[in-house]
């Protein structure tokens, strides 16, 4: 061995210690959380969910997205430069799903990444704390256009979620966001339901009585031609869509 280097197995060893350390370091900073309190809109590290006039009245899986700091404040993206705190656009949220902090990246340095993507993460800009990388988003977004088809809530909450690798991934896009809403998602009261499908109902039956089944084939082609807008945004141009 050459004078002045260290062995290989030693300098391992100490990435090791150095990386446990930084992990158990963070882990220790994940304060326990308020509880779900939909009353005061508090929603603690949740995605919430409300839909959209007009457009969930045609299309009911289509709806308005956030996310919650860790004292349950909403935030969302629902304008041109400007992203709203605690006071989310288009009603009281019908949906959430918690997420798991644990489940996120917080490397206090490049060693003390816990995901597999670290020069990628660091790249694409990471964050010692969720709310770190909430904030994060929020500035990056207040430089946006905001685009119901290009550049959205969800754009803005894929944004956040590829910030905390959440669930060690850094793919998050629009559909991915939707579908974990859509699959693991909690409706907050049954008047949520409601409100999530009367008028989709209403207009539906109203389309039936006065125009029949080409309403109904019209609907169906409607929702189509918007999923598959944003599978191709997604995985075909991906350029199109922000994320």
């Amino acid at each position: 061995m050459s004078r002045g280097r260290l062995p290989i197995m030693v300098l391992k060893t100490a990435y090791d210690v150095e990386r446990m350390s930084s992990t158990a370091r963070i882990q220790h900073d994940l304060w326990p959380l308020d509880e779900i309190d939909s009353k005061k809109a508090k929603f603690p590290c949740c995605l919430v969910w409300t839909p959209l006039p007009v457009v969930s009245w045609l299309a009911p899986f289509i709806g308005h997205v956030g996310i919650c700091r860790e004292d349950g404040g909403i935030l969302d993206f629902s304008g041109s430069n400007f992203v709203n705190i605690e006071d989310f656009a288009f009603g009281a949220a019908a949906r959430y799903v918690q997420l798991d902090r644990e489940k996120c990246c917080f490397p206090p340095n490049l060693a003390g990444h816990t995901c597999k993507h670290g020069y990628q993460h660091a790249e694409y800009g990471t964050s010692v704390t969720w709310d770190d990388a909430l904030q994060s988003s929020v500035r990056h977004f207040e430089h946006k256009s905001y685009n119901l088809f290009t550049c959205n809530s969800h754009s803005f909450v894929a944004n956040c979620l590829n910030r905390l690798c959440f669930g060690g991934s850094m793919d998050w896009n629009m559909l991915t966001v939707a579908a974990l809403i859509l699959f693991k998602g909690h409706w907050v009261d049954s008047m949520s339901i409601i409100r999530s499908f009367l008028p989709f109902t209403v207009v539906l039956c109203l389309g039936l009585v006065l125009v029949g089944w080409p309403f109904l084939v019209g609907l169906f082609s409607f929702s189509l031609l918007l999923m598959g807008w944003f599978l191709l945004g997604t995985y075909c141009v991906k350029t199109l869509l922000e994320s």
